[in-house]
């Protein structure tokens, strides 16, 4: 695991086909700048509003800043590629988990 690219704010599980991880950010809070060398699926558990700010290194197809309500529940696939940080932009703490799968 290299611990320069933190894609969340803690790792919780991983084998040979997956992460786990667990992105925490209090309002106001950014997380690493880091990249998504795994197609990855987000699960939003809490929170209002998120933002994604991308590097332009990015190789995602989202290369502009992007905010929007959080949806407890709601799951994005999202392909590998992408170079960005995480803002909570909303008044509550955001909690999500992420899913990598490993190639």
């Amino acid at each position: 695991m290299d611990k320069n690219n933190m894609v969340a704010t803690k790792l919780l599980f991983e084998n040979d086909k997956v992460l786990i991880w667990e992105m925490r950010l209090e309002p106001g809070e950014r997380g690493e700048l880091h990249s998504h060398k795994y197609d990855h699926v987000l699960v939003q558990i809490s929170g209002d509003r998120m933002a994604v700010e991308p590097d332009p290194s990015t190789k995602s197809v989202f290369k502009d800043y992007i905010e929007a309500e959080v949806e407890p529940g709601k799951y994005f696939f999202i392909e590998k590629g992408g170079v960005e940080t995480a803002y909570n932009v909303g008044k509550k703490p955001f909690y999500e988990i992420v899913i990598e799968l490993k190639d």
